[in-house]
């Protein structure tokens, strides 16, 4: 968590007069950010929820995932869970609710929140901005084509995680963020995108993709071939294991 700003109290002591969510966060990590700021008990701005009255479209169904916008947010005084939450969510609505994203969303045969769904998974998945664009054509053509998903990044969702490893046990959770076993889309967005993982979502780059993985970084390979892609695979594999093997000689 990011404080930029800080103020002298009557004290002498150095309080926060701001908080930064960063683009990707999840829900969860914002509201432990809000009870961090605001020195409240673990889990209390969680709970706010009920009484926030966000501003939240239907199909959000109440959870704000994908909805507390990442951005630099004042304190202001007396600041409260309910007050941060609100500003999130009403930066999202301005920025997701405009014309250009809802025409960009009809133009995909979307709504806006499947699109902000899209956003939070291409925000997850893509190192670059170039590559946002790629994985959303891959999230497109799959969809188009009647293929699951199969994203890493809905997987870690489900299990409250962030790894680059994701195990053959590990697709075959009962979760209807299962991207492996579940077609379409998840039922909420999985993080919170910023404005680049929004345009990528209703601009997907033009490809015949359907495969993505990051081999190394800055080295993200797209193919629409499946055995590309298991080569590229291995070799991510083999990476991994010899960044391992050094490690380990290292301890």
């Amino acid at each position: 968590m990011a404080v930029p700003l800080l103020t002298g109290d009557d004290e002498g002591e150095s309080r926060p007069t701001s908080l930064v969510i960063p683009e990707g966060w999840r829900a969860t990590q914002v509201y432990g950010a809000v009870d961090k700021i605001l020195a409240l008990p673990a889990g209390t701005t969680k709970k706010s929820l009920a009484k926030a009255e966000l501003d939240l479209p239907d199909d959000a169904e109440g959870n704000p995932e994908g909805y507390l916008f990442p951005a630099t947010y004042p304190l202001g005084e007396n600041p409260t869970p309910e007050k941060l939450l609100s500003a999130m969510v009403d930066k999202a609505d301005k920025r997701f609710t405009g014309a250009p994203v809802a025409a960009g969303a009809q133009r995909n045969a979307l709504n806006v929140y499947q699109a902000v769904t899209i956003a939070s998974i291409v925000q997850a998945e893509a190192a670059t901005e170039e590559d946002m664009g790629k994985v959303a054509r891959v999230i497109f053509n799959r969809l188009e084509r009647g293929m699951p998903l199969q994203m890493d990044s809905t997987i870690n969702y489900a299990l409250g995680r962030s790894t680059l490893k994701t195990t053959a046990q590990d697709t075959k959770i009962d979760s209807p963020y299962n991207s492996y076993q579940r077609m379409g889309l998840p039922p909420t967005p999985i993080a919170s995108p910023g404005d680049e993982a929004m345009s990528a979502a209703i601009n997907p780059t033009p490809g015949d993709w359907l495969y993505f993985v990051t081999v190394k970084p800055g080295d993200t390979r797209f193919t629409a071939d499946y055995a590309e892609h298991q080569r590229n695979v291995a070799e991510f594999d083999r990476l991994r294991q010899s960044a391992s093997a050094k490690a380990e000689v290292a301890k």
